[in-house]
Formats: structure tokens, C-alpha cells, sequence
């Protein structure tokens, strides 16, 4: 069935992986370093061979050559949200140990994906420094920002760089990144409001309840509790789903159910990201947890509609 093989790095739950898998491209192996997100990679990709591990300390003659890498590699150390610190921090520095693999296994295709601000951090310095590293090691690059809900008709406020490189110029010429298509796809298409969740879920005991139900009350719009006020997401979508949701603050999204005003649970936030239903957190895992590792994954209908322009292009 597949002849076009991958290997990811910065795996995550997989949502990169099965983007390319749903692509047709085969993901022979993976690593990740947090062991709980290979908790859940596991529990749902049984066919890619996921070994838990520090990049830093990965044995580069062991790992397989593909034709095809993909590494979601950290966004932190350029994210709005945090301290913006780059390569300065140890995170934005494992850029260079991804680097030294892309140098000494040379795939025919590097696929990397990160925050937005990738492209301004230290005024477009970080990203040039990237790029001219991939071009430094034989490759032809194309980047581009992309939005959910633009390019995945998924209802989600979020946009992301993507960066994809080719070994030959003939397939870098003839690989174009997706064109924007129609939002038609709608907050309540993807939650269901009749289905009454567990009570850790809904807001009647908090302290801001009484303030928040005067403000909360669509039942087609997302809101966000923004430390004083309630932010009513008027273009009908999901705000940018982020890794911090379950530790409560102005982050966590908010609807009105057919119950009461409740935040949405961490499967509702892989459904935001595109993740078919069939994939599940294992018990092990915590919500919290469950809700960082949504908020760090991707949205798998723009990564599986690159992925089937590489393929295109390297076919």
C-alpha cells in the first residue's frame, strides 16, 4: 500500500504522523521525549515504531533513513506566549541537534512546523537562520503561514509555519502549498450540546459564575474568561488552542451546552484540531495533560493536505 516512508521527530501525540499517514505515506519510526505524550501516541498509532528519548541523546546511525522527515520541532522559545527567548533558550537550540540528523540522513523531503511568530521572532533573524541552515545542507525551501480555518475547514483561529524542503529542485518546483478553501464547517458540528459532560467540566461552582452567565449565552459561540471580562469570539470560531487550557486562567474556551456554561473537554479540543473520533486519550493520562497535548499538536487536515502535495511532487 505505501512506498513513500517518513520518520518524525518532536512527535507529540502523532498528529503530524497521521496527517502523512492519512497522506499515504508510511511513518516507520518516531521520537519523542515526553512520556506521556508517547503514552497516547501509542495508544492510537500502533504501526510507527516510537522510541522515547531526548533527541540530544538519539544514536544517529540507529535511526532508519526515509525518504521523507517530519519534525514539529519546539515552539516555545518563539511563541508569543512565552518568553520569546529563540535559540537562547535550551528549547529553540534543539533546532541544531534536528539539524544534525537532516545533515547526515539527507531525506529526500524535510517537513518542519511551528508557531507564527517563527517568521518575526528577532525581526525574521531566527527564521533566515533556519532557512539558510536547510539551505546550507542541500536543500530547496519553501515556508508558509497557514490558518485552520482558512486551509483546513476546521472552525479554529490558528496559524501556524510550515517549512518544507526538497534534496531535488525538479520536486521543490513543483510543490505548491494548499489553496485557501471555504470555512463551511461550524462550531456545533463538532461539539454535540444535548450530551450533558461530567460536573469538573462546568462552571457553576466557580466564583466568576454569576458574572460569566450574564455575558455566555450562545450556544454557537466559543468565549474566554480574560481576567476581568468575558472575550465573546464574534467570528464564530475556536481562539488558538493553547498548551496551558487545563490549568485554568484566561486560556480555557468556553461554551453555553444545553446544560450550563461549561469549558470544553480535552476531546472537543482534538476535534478542533482535526483529529478523527476515533482517537482517544489513554486512562493514564490526566486531563490536564490531555489538554496540554492537544494544545501542542497540530491541526491533522492541513498537515495531510501538505503531505499529499509532497507526495505529489516527489512522485
Amino acid at each position: 500500500m505505501y512506498n513513500i516512508t517518513a520518520s518524525s521527530f518532536f512527535a507529540g501525540i502523532g498528529g503530524t504522523c497521521l496527517g502523512f499517514k492519512q497522506a499515504g505515506v508510511n511513518v516507520i519510526w518516531a521520537n519523542e521525549y515526553d512520556k506521556n505524550a508517547c503514552e497516547t501516541y501509542r495508544n492510537n498509532i500502533k504501526s510507527t515504531k516510537l522510541i522515547q528519548e531526548d533527541i540530544k541523546n538519539l544514536d544517529i546511525d540507529a535511526i532508519p533513513k526515509t525518504d521523507i522527515l517530519i519534525a514539529g520541532f519546539p515552539c516555545q522559545a518563539f511563541s508569543i506566549a512565552g518568553k520569546k527567548g529563540g535559540f537562547n533558550d535550551e528549547r529553540g537550540k534543539l533546532f541544531f541537534n534536528l539539524l544534525d540528523i537532516i545533515k547526515s540522513k539527507k531525506n529526500d523531503v524535510i517537513f518542519l512546523e511551528n508557531v507564527k511568530n517563527l517568521e518575526n521572532h528577532e525581526n525574521g533573524k531566527t527564521l533566515n537562520t533556519i532557512l539558510n541552515c536547510l539551505k546550507d545542507a542541500g536543500y530547496f525551501v519553501k515556508y508558509k503561514v497557514l490558518n485552520t480555518m482558512d486551509y483546513g475547514n476546521i472552525p479554529q483561529n490558528r496559524e501556524r509555519i510550515y517549512i518544507v524542503g526538497f534534496l531535488k529542485k525538479e520536486s521543490y518546483e513543483k510543490f505548491t502549498f494548499p489553496k485557501k478553501v471555504k470555512l463551511t464547517k461550524k462550531i456545533n458540528d463538532l461539539i454535540n450540546l444535548s450530551e450533558k459532560k461530567e460536573d469538573i467540566f462546568y462552571y457553576k461552582k466557580y466564583k466568576i459564575y454569576d458574572k460569566i452567565k450574564k455575558e455566555i449565552i450562545k450556544h454557537d459561540t466559543i468565549y474566554q474568561w480574560r481576567r476581568k471580562y468575558v472575550r465573546e469570539n464574534k467570528s464564530k470560531v475556536c481562539p488558538t488552542l493553547t498548551a496551558n487550557m487545563g490549568t485554568g486562567g484566561h486560556n480555557v474556551p468556553l461554551i453555553l451546552d444545553d446544560y450550563d456554561i461549561r469549558k470544553l473537554t480535552p476531546e472537543e479540543c482534538l476535534m478542533f484540531q482535526g483529529f478523527p473520533k476515533s482517537f482517544k486519550f489513554p486512562k493514564i493520562v490526566s486531563k490536564s495533560e490531555a489538554y496540554k497535548q492537544a494544545g501542542n499538536s497540530v491541526s491533522v487536515p492541513i498537515i495531510k493536505k501538505i503531505a499529499k502535495n509532497i507526495v505529489s511532487a516527489i512522485s
